[in-house]
C-alpha cells in the first residue's frame, strides 16, 4: 500500500501521509528542525513507517531532479545579478 498519496482535494494536492492531512513537507520540515521520529510520530498521530515513507518519497523526487550547471566566472555570475537588480528597480 502507497503511504503517500496526491489527491487535489486534500491540502490542495500537496502529497501527505494516506488518511491523514499530513503533508510530506511538515514530516520533513520537522525533522529538519530537530524532532524525533518518535515526537513526530506523537506530534501528528502518524507511524514511524509513516515518517521513514515521507523522506522516502523526497529522495525519490531529488533523485529524478536533472541540475543543470553553467559554467559562469564569478563575475559573469555578479554582472548578472547587477543586471537584474537593475531591471527591476
Amino acid at each position: 500500500m502507497q503511504r503517500i498519496v496526491i489527491d487535489k482535494n486534500i491540502r490542495h494536492g500537496k502529497p501527505v501521509i494516506r488518511g491523514t492531512r499530513v503533508p510530506v513537507d511538515i514530516i520533513l520540515g520537522s525533522l529538519a528542525g530537530g524532532m524525533s521520529y518518535q515526537e513526530i510520530c506523537e506530534d501528528y498521530e502518524i507511524t514511524e513507517n509513516d515518517v521513514k515513507a515521507a523522506i522516502e518519497y523526497a529522495t525519490k523526487l531529488i533523485a529524478d531532479e536533472e541540475v543543470h550547471l553553467y559554467n559562469l566566472t564569478i563575475l559573469e555570475v555578479e554582472k548578472y545579478r547587477i543586471k537584474t537588480v537593475r531591471s527591476v528597480s
